[in-house]
């Protein structure tokens, strides 16, 4: 969960496109696709998302710093005001917290728990064994192709994101909505279509919904609802004005192992670099660690 997937050529196409002015070969989300009475019946927690109070807070966080905590928990340095923790973490009491939510697959060690539980939410190969994220051997996609599955996959994730606002998170970031890109079987504009039946959950909640990564998806993201985009490497693979295309709000994590010329300064001096960069170690390690890497623009 903690790095980037590699590049497709979907987000290559994307990538062009959006430079070039066209949007039209992103995927739209489909109402026939959108697991919509599900999000309606499912119970969550009073106060609705406030666009306005979101883009204040948004403003004032951009001043400070961020940091991405995935791999544990941590005392924020001076002058962090954005922290980034795994849903199961407690938030950090920054100005801005948000909770990463794997939302289109399974965590590492949860498998038992989805087959005696979820077994028809898993896709599943010709043998009937469920699809390996090529990229991460301990985790397996979860399958959006169906609107009874995407109900079946928001009933499940749903009370997560719930969760993240009761722990005093402000935002929820979702990870994973480009599993269409990396295995067959799959659709990108049913992921879509369950990640705004995910953004209606994180609203209804009081949250904001981050788009993490997934330049594939083009306009189709903001679309779906998603209020802010968080990236991995958008500077080392390029994608950070197309991003920028389609948010104004964007959290930039970079990976020490994986930096363009020039390394992280050079980084911090692109005029396309979102003000709220951080670099980290690719394990993102705590406090401690000997790779324990922390650094920002």
């Amino acid at each position: 969960m903690s790095a980037r997937r590699p590049a497709t050529a979907a987000a290559a196409v994307a990538l062009a496109a959006m430079l070039a002015g066209c949007t039209a070969a992103a995927p739209e989300p489909t109402a026939s696709a959108e697991p919509s009475a599900a999000s309606e019946s499912s119970s969550s927690p009073e106060g609705a998302f406030d666009e306005a109070a979101f883009a204040a807070l948004w403003d004032e966080a951009a001043e400070g710093g961020l940091d991405y905590q995935l791999g544990g928990p941590y005392e924020p340095d001076a002058g962090v005001t954005v922290v980034v923790r795994d849903r199961e973490a407690p938030s950090a009491g920054a100005l801005l917290d948000v909770c990463y939510v794997n939302a289109f697959q399974t965590q590492p060690g949860e498998l038992a728990l989805w087959e005696a539980e979820h077994p028809e939410l898993l896709l599943r190969d010709a043998d009937g064994e469920p699809v390996i994220d090529p990229g991460w051997p301990d985790e397996r996609i979860l399958d959006t192709s169906t609107p009874e599955r995407r109900a079946g996959i928001l009933d499940v994730v749903g009370p997560w994101i719930d969760g993240c606002a009761d722990a005093g998170y402000e935002a929820v970031e979702l990870d994973n909505l480009d599993t269409a890109t990396r295995v067959d079987g799959l659709e990108l504009d049913d992921n879509v279509a369950l990640a705004a039946a995910f953004v209606d959950r994180a609203h209804a909640a009081g949250l904001a919904a981050a788009q993490k990564n997934s330049l594939e998806v083009g306009a189709a993201g903001p679309a779906a609802g998603f209020d802010l985009v968080v990236t991995e490497e958008c500077a080392a693979f390029d994608e950070c004005s197309a991003y920028g295309y389609l948010y104004e709000r964007h959290l930039a994590v970079e990976y020490a192992s994986a930096l363009p010329d020039g390394g992280f300064a050079a980084v911090c001096a692109r005029d396309d670099q979102p003000a709220l960069t951080v670099l980290r170690d690719l394990d993102l390690t705590v406090p401690g660690d000997p790779a324990h890497l922390v650094e920002r623009c």
